[in-house]
């Protein structure tokens, strides 16, 4: 087996600098946008506690070179999770997680559209042939996660 210089650069920057933070993955042919996809994956990072206040988050150019977008793309990303409260960014200090307090509980109609949602995701997951069961199995799981949350 021949191993080129190339894929020897790509496995040590994979080791080295990828495996100092969570990674998170895109999927360009999905159809949702690239920036929602990025802030959805770092919201779960930040609600399930694998990123923590304090934590710093790599850079903006980092980020867009291992995702294979535009810079400007993680940039908005990163904008959007510190108007949710969770990022403070500074210019040359990069993006840090910050202590963010929970909001209170929404109840009644404001739970209506989540509710919408979710049930439009397994009914998507449904159309895609994944089993009821392993439907159920990813739910309580997911449960499990937020009540340690």
């Amino acid at each position: 087996m021949k191993i080129s210089l190339d894929d020897c650069i790509l496995y040590m920057y994979t080791r080295l600098v990828m495996a100092q933070s969570p990674r998170i993955r895109i999927d360009p042919a999905s159809g949702i946008p690239a920036v929602r996809q990025i802030v959805d994956s770092l919201r779960v990072l930040l609600v399930e506690g694998r990123l923590g206040p304090g934590a710093t988050l790599p850079s903006v150019r980092r980020v867009a070179m291992e995702l294979g977008v535009h810079f400007n793309t993680v940039a908005e990303a990163y904008r959007q999770l510190a108007a949710e409260g969770w990022l403070n960014l500074q210019h040359g200090r990069g993006a840090v997680v910050v202590p963010r307090a929970v909001p209170a509980v929404a109840t009644g109609a404001g739970n209506e559209g989540f509710r919408d949602r979710l049930r439009g995701l397994v009914a998507q997951m449904r159309a895609e042939g994944i089993s009821v069961e392993s439907i159920a199995d990813e739910l309580r799981a997911l449960a499990k996660v937020v009540k340690r949350s």
